[in-house]
């Protein structure tokens, strides 16, 4: 005998877990299963074991999607507000960081514990070490072997995730289950991810790992981000560089303006107006760090010689250079150290009010496992709460 259940979600996760506790609410049998040994991994790790949770100021122009329209729908139906409401309720204490950014004052498993008792329902199971195969469409809704026993549901969830840090437990499993019912995809790659860099450029600027620097990057679409710039052994990371790395693909290059808080030909001027026998390694030392202006003088990228030696155009050209620094990454660190996959299953197949899919009743797709991605800050937990929420609302 096949047990059975009104909702079947596959991945407790942040969206799953949310998912199901709506879903419990209302009154339906909800049965939530994963692979791995305990729920809500992900969230464990993120925000340096502090969960980014949420930001104050959410919109649909901080997320990436092929369709920029398919989120408004799930981020107003529940909005950041909603779960801050979730967290005072359960009594976490939280933080503002820059940009509006919260997390928790204590621990990230003050949200997993949130999650897991707003799911504790007489009629919520929870069953992990799950391998789950032959999914099939019923008269009723669908039929699943986990491990060894067979369970039916009128309802399936599948919450995922993407293929981002597979050393926790990230699999491909939403997607084929998407292809197995037709859906279209959008191709995946790396999101919130370092660069790396060309060997050449990689051993020049190896020697500056650890130093951060404010930044503005642009990439080819315009797009543009202002926030520290790090260099690594591999590259180049970093908050800024994270999110551009959302809007680049390979072969394209990204602009660095490296003195984003002033205008180095008017500062350069002045110098050369008060200290004319300073070097240009020098008077660059007081605005960038020293290493780094070496670095550069070592590649023949900029000549040191004393200001007064500095015609205008000499020092129009050395301020382009600075403000529009050009570098062509070699590719990114990939999924191993991605926080978000972008692309997945094509937001044009679900319906943005429900998360279910339009040609296949009772499939539902919630949280990283589609086309949608947030930028660094706290949007992609708030869609996996606002996706879990609204499919939870209609399982």
């Amino acid at each position: 005998m096949a047990d059975k259940f009104d909702v079947v979600v596959i991945g407790a996760g942040a969206a799953g877990l949310m998912c199901a506790a709506e879903a419990g609410k209302r009154g339906r049998s909800v049965l939530v299963v994963d692979h791995g040994k305990k729920p809500g991994r992900k969230v464990l790790i993120s925000g340096g074991g502090r969960c980014n949770f949420t930001n104050y100021d959410v919109a649909a122009n901080n997320y990436v999607c092929r369709n920029p329209h398919f989120v408004k729908s799930a981020l107003s139906q529940y909005t950041q507000w909603d779960f801050i409401a979730m967290v005072a309720k359960h009594e976490i204490a939280y933080e503002e960081r820059d940009h509006g950014q919260l997390f928790c004052e204590d621990s990230a498993k003050d949200i997993v514990n949130m999650l897991l008792a707003e799911c504790d329902q007489p009629t919520i199971e929870q069953r992990y070490r799950c391998d789950v195969h032959d999914i099939a469409k019923t008269e009723t809704g669908f039929s699943l072997k986990l491990n060894t026993t067979t369970v039916e549901c009128e309802s399936l969830v599948i919450a995922t995730g993407g293929l981002s840090m597979p050393k926790l437990g990230a699999t491909p499993f939403g997607y084929q289950v998407a292809e197995q019912f037709g859906l279209k995809m959008v191709p995946t790659t790396a999101g919130l991810v370092p660069f790396t860099l060309h060997k050449e450029e990689k051993e020049a600027y190896a020697e500056l790992s650890g130093i951060a620097i404010p930044a503005v990057v642009e990439a080819e679409d315009g797009t543009t981000f202002k926030e520290n710039l790090l260099f690594t052994h591999r590259g180049l990371s970093g908050p800024v560089i994270l999110q551009i790395s959302s809007y680049w693909t390979p072969g394209q290059k990204v602009t660095v303006d490296l003195l984003p808080d002033l205008e180095l030909a008017d500062t350069l001027a002045a110098m050369r107006e008060k200290h004319p026998n300073q070097s240009l390694k020098n008077s660059l030392s007081r605005l960038l760090p020293k290493r780094l202006i070496e670095v550069l003088i070592e590649r023949g990228d900029i000549q040191d010689k004393p200001l007064k030696q500095f015609n205008p155009k000499e020092i129009a050209a050395m301020a382009a250079y600075f403000h529009q620094w050009q570098i062509a990454p070699n590719g990114t660190e990939g999924y191993r150290t991605a926080e978000v996959t972008l692309g997945g299953v094509d937001t044009d197949e679900l319906s943005s009010k429900t998360m279910e899919a339009k040609q296949v009743p009772g499939l539902y797709f919630v949280g990283e496992v589609m086309d949608v991605s947030g930028w660094l800050g706290g949007y992609n937990f708030q869609w996996a709460w606002s996706s879990g929420f609204v499919a939870g609302q209609h399982v």
